[in-house]
């Protein structure tokens, strides 16, 4: 197939972009913006592959967009391109509008528009992949699962634009026919991580003597996901899943946010331990929780299960192993961002 990924130089989308190069005969148009949270040392390893191909583009941008769609000839667009870090949200929600639906409604007009001109096989093989987020469904209580049939509750401006995005996509398969697909994930984690997300941040900073800041009691519990589950989740959507339906992707692996950095932590006193030989859970400090931070987000991924054949590989013990060890042996890659980018700044406390 030929494929085009937009936001392929992110966090999911380059490890997307890795695995259908790496891993399967399909061509890949990779179409990025280069954001903030975008770069391409993320796809180095895969960039000289003749199927691998880079455009520097914007979502909201329909002309580049339509140039793409026209050069390359996808058979499948996988639309990854988002903002996504809630803190971020609230502080400047007018970029998460902006990107997140408006971007989303410029894609969905120029895949119909792509669509449409196909011949009849080319349509009827067509698909449009739209990956979205489990936090679009709201906050959870003590017990239950997020399904496909759970009702949309967003709490943030990030979930609420991802809300907007999905219900986008499904009016467009809906009164225009195009054939689309959405999957929700839970919180992924692994490597090529932005350094503003939680494992990699309390990676980043242990390791440099920091305080590692945890909100609140450090209680709410989110479903981790490995990344590169994730990305076979995908593949498997793409390559086999049913026009019009939603798939949740959830790694089955609910932890506190304070079992996560004492996880982190020890893993970090085995692999790298501090020059004085005590733990680094002594640089963890609880500091004053994100506004309405949601309680639990938890994943029930048995549709994508029984109709797929997929299962998650990465148990949390060991995809995080695979994580910290990444970190610790790729620390330029970091390092250079965090210098460029004030990736590990605190944000979110506008409200």
């Amino acid at each position: 197939m030929r494929i085009m990924v937009t936001g392929g130089a992110g966090f999911i989308g380059s490890a997307l972009v890795r695995y259908l190069i790496e891993d399967t005969p399909h061509l890949v148009l990779n179409f990025d913006k280069l954001t903030y949270a975008g770069s391409l040392s993320t796809v180095a390893c895969v960039a000289d592959n003749i199927r691998h191909r880079f455009v520097h583009g914007d979502i909201c941008d329909a002309n580049a967009v339509r140039a793409a769609m026209q050069d390359f000839s996808p058979n499948v667009v996988v639309h990854l391109a988002a903002e996504t870090h809630v803190d971020r949200s609230i502080d400047g929600p007018e970029a998460f509008v902006r990107t997140n639906v408006v971007g989303t409604l410029n894609l969905l007009s120029e895949a119909c528009r792509y669509w449409s001109m196909l011949d009849a096989d080319a349509r009827a093989a067509f698909r449009l992949h739209h990956v979205s987020t489990d936090e679009v469904f709201g906050s959870l209580g003590n017990t239950g699962l997020f399904s496909e049939q759970t009702s949309y509750d967003p709490r943030s401006p990030y979930s609420a634009s991802k809300a907007g995005a999905d219900h986008l996509v499904s009016a467009w398969g809906h009164t225009f026919g195009l054939p689309v697909l959405i999957t929700n994930c839970s919180n992924n984690y692994g490597p090529y991580h932005f350094p503003e997300k939680l494992i990699p941040l309390m990676i980043v900073r242990a390791l440099a003597g920091e305080d590692l800041p945890v909100y609140g009691a450090g209680n709410r519990v989110r479903d981790w996901l490995y990344v590169e589950d994730h990305v076979r989740a995908l593949c498997a959507v793409l390559e086999r899943g049913q026009v019009g339906r939603t798939y949740n992707v959830g790694g089955g692996n609910e932890k506190r946010n304070i079992d996560v950095v004492q996880m982190v932590c020890a893993l970090l006193d085995e692999l790298r331990p501090r020059s004085d030989g005590r733990s680094y859970a002594l640089q963890i400090r609880h500091v004053i929780d994100r506004p309405r931070h949601d309680l639990r987000y938890a994943i029930d991924a048995g549709r994508i299960g029984a109709e797929l054949c997929w299962a998650p590989r990465e148990s949390f013990e060991t995809g995080l192993r695979k994580t910290v060890r990444w970190y610790l042996q790729n620390e330029r890659w970091w390092q250079s961002i965090i210098a460029d980018r004030e990736a590990d700044r605190r944000r979110g406390l506008a409200a």
